[in-house]
């Protein structure tokens, strides 16, 4: 019981996301944190309250790293398909390599 709960919580933090996933994390923080700069730096400006500024600063960069750094399920949509160990599933006989436009059949 308990090597299944801590294998459950092994997956869950194990952090595998694909590379569509890495590409999503990496536009979402980049958006987030420029939108969370932006609003700090309105409400520090408007309120004359660099402490106010920062408090929404610190608070929303949290909120960003809660919403990019875990592997949700979003960022594991698009799989890779690895070849098996070994070699490809294709026997090396029947691969066409393409050279200058120019079909090359390996042998």
């Amino acid at each position: 019981m308990a090597d299944q709960l801590l294998e459950q919580v092994r997956d869950i933090v194990d952090g595998q996301i694909d590379f569509k996933g890495q590409e999503l994390a990496d536009v979402l923080a980049t958006v987030l944190l420029s939108v969370v700069g932006a609003i700090s730096f309105l409400t520090g400006f408007f309120l004359q309250d660099i402490a106010l500024a920062l408090k929404i600063g610190l608070g929303g960069t949290a909120l960003v790293f809660l919403a990019v750094v875990p592997p949700w399920p979003f960022f594991k949509r698009h799989p890779v398909q690895w070849l098996p160990v070994g070699g490809s599933m294709i026997p090396s006989s029947h691969q066409n390599i393409v050279i200058d436009e120019k079909m090359v059949v390996e042998r």
